[in-house]
């Protein structure tokens, strides 16, 4: 099959960090095993982060895993199962959950599998979905109805999932009358801003430095954007009266995470959903104010399937554009430079 794969880790993303060459299919060689049909994955910052080698410490830390195949927000197709599968057959659509989990873990029984003790991630720590073909678990896959096509849903499978698990976790704290700011309308964002329409009550204001992104967030249903210039987190200040109740931070890096933290008001929580950047707060500031830091991880397997109910419903829509998997240098190049608004999603040519 072909699929694109990661040589050398670059702390400087380069014209072409990833190589498209022809390697073995994936097999069956467990029960529970699931091929899928790779019909689309989406381009993930996480995935800049990977070529950078900031999860090198973390995933890879004497190099050998690679080359590899990255790809974590995956959709297709079943194309075989091994003997034990029964929720799925081939010919089913599917969307991807990130993580393979073990299913026995004290996490996985009370229904936290992303932080499975046991988990592996495809795209991160084994090979991924840039590719024709991803090989996953049966605990991974949610069916689809098939008139959903995987170009179209793919990103939820990570970018998606994260957003919504956030906006889940902020939903009690956002009753009628308060305030939401959402850092970036980007991949992450554009989501975040869908979903939070859709679960809170709660004044939606979205704050970004593209106008195009501003654009699509009105699109979206936010009720007030702020572009980010000289003195914008003034401004919020002045809009939400101190400070918003609730700040999710889609981008936490070259210093969003810092405004992130200035405009959420006293009692209020700062959800840390982007990364890369470091969050640095005198502990006087956590204590006198009462406010709350919240790291948020990918999300379960059932909130991937709330989102696709959502999406099914017509509540969450991706704003994406497609590659080639032959051009995947070129998605990688427009994300890291700013010229992608949305989602990438590479679409093998046998999609």
């Amino acid at each position: 099959m072909k699929a694109a794969r990661l040589h050398e880790y670059n702390e400087e993303i380069g014209t072409s960090p990833l190589k498209v060459e022809e390697v073995e299919d994936p097999r069956i060689e467990g029960p529970f095993d699931v091929i899928v049909r790779i019909g689309a994955a989406g381009l993930c910052r996480t995935d800049l982060h990977i070529i950078e080698g900031q999860w090198r410490p973390i995933q890879d830390p004497d190099g050998a895993l690679l080359p590899y195949i990255p790809g974590h927000e995956n959709a297709g197709w079943v194309e075989e199962v091994g003997s034990a599968v029964t929720n799925v057959q081939p010919g089913d659509t599917v969307i991807v959950h990130p993580l393979i989990t073990c299913g026995l873990c004290r996490a996985c029984r009370a229904g936290d599998d992303m932080h499975c003790e046991n988990a592996s991630f495809p795209g991160l720590s084994r090979d991924g979905g840039f590719a024709e073909y991803l090989k996953t678990s049966a605990r991974s896959v949610v069916k689809l109805d098939p008139s959903l096509h995987p170009r179209d849903i793919a990103a939820l499978a990570d970018a998606g999932l994260t957003a919504y698990h956030a906006v889940k976790k902020a939903a009690p704290l956002l009753y009628p009358g308060t305030r939401c700011v959402v850092i970036g309308s980007g991949g992450l964002g554009h989501i975040g801003i869908q979903t939070l329409k859709a679960l809170t009550p709660a004044e939606v204001i979205v704050v970004d430095p593209s106008e195009g992104a501003l654009e699509l967030a009105r699109e979206l249903g936010a009720d007030q954007t702020v572009k980010v210039e000289g003195g914008y987190v003034d401004k919020v200040l002045e809009m939400t009266g101190g400070g918003a109740e609730v700040v999710l931070d889609f981008v936490g890096e070259k210093g969003a995470q810092a405004d992130a933290w200035r405009m959420t008001r006293p009692r209020g929580s700062h959800f840390v959903v982007g990364y890369g950047g470091r969050v640095e707060v005198p502990t006087i500031d956590i204590i006198s104010t009462e406010r709350n830091i919240i790291g948020n991880l990918v999300g379960t397997y059932n909130d991937l399937a709330e989102l696709m109910t959502l999406t099914a419903q017509g509540k969450v829509r991706l704003h994406t554009k497609t590659y080639p998997l032959e051009e995947i240098n070129t998605a990688v190049a427009d994300l890291n430079e700013g010229r992608l608004h949305g989602r990438g999603i590479i679409v093998p040519e046998a999609a």
